[in-house]
């Protein structure tokens, strides 16, 4: 087990950097890409509930995908990770500005006071993050395994989808026991079912 996560260390690490040195041009076209074609995803289009994130290193920025989703109507559901009791409860959001709050790390996360919470089983659509991906729907997280966790509480129903620039998808994700799937990978240049 500690081969694997130093395998996954060293190609977050790889990723990272890769991402780190494209240009603010580049980045801002791929992350252009990546929001045209999730709303060219069908899927994403006909899910009325959408659990999101918010991005907290090389990840794709999701503010203007989620400022989209809701002028168009859609429930977006952002997750509130709670590490002291290791739980996560996902909260509606209508607006970003009023519905968000500084937390514990001082990223933004949904304030729990002014926001309804939503039971993992009404998310149609999951856009979950990830430093790295596979082909066969392997994921590398940030740092723990919160989502790893979290995916395994959600409907098999529920489509677990990663959106990612292309750099980020490699060969092989080292897996463990613990390690949960994706279904489907959104790229700047391609969209990914699993094999």
């Amino acid at each position: 087990m500690e081969d694997v996560k130093e395998k996954k260390r060293e190609m977050i690490n790889d990723i990272v950097q890769t991402i780190e040195s494209l240009s603010d041009e580049d980045r801002q076209k791929k992350q252009a890409a990546v929001e045209e074609r999730l709303f060219d995803f069908a899927n994403f289009m006909e899910a009325k509930i959408a659990l999101l994130y918010l991005r907290r290193h090389c990840e794709v920025d999701t503010v203007s995908i989620i400022k989209r989703s809701l002028k168009k109507g859609k429930k977006i559901v952002l997750p509130l990770i709670d590490r002291e009791n290791n739980r996560t409860t996902l909260f509606k959001i209508e607006n970003l500005k009023e519905d968000l709050k500084a937390g514990a790390n001082g990223m933004p996360e949904p304030d729990p006071d002014r926001c309804k919470a939503v039971p993992p089983e009404q998310i149609d659509i999951a856009i979950v993050p990830g430093l790295a991906f596979d082909e066969k729907g392997g994921r590398i997280g940030i740092v723990d395994n919160f989502y790893d966790k979290f995916i395994a509480r959600l409907p098999m129903t529920t489509r677990k989808v990663a959106i990612a620039f292309e750099e980020q998808v490699i060969n092989q994700v080292p897996a463990d026991s613990r390690s949960k799937y994706i279904d489907i990978i959104v790229t700047d240049k391609r969209t990914i079912y699993k094999i």
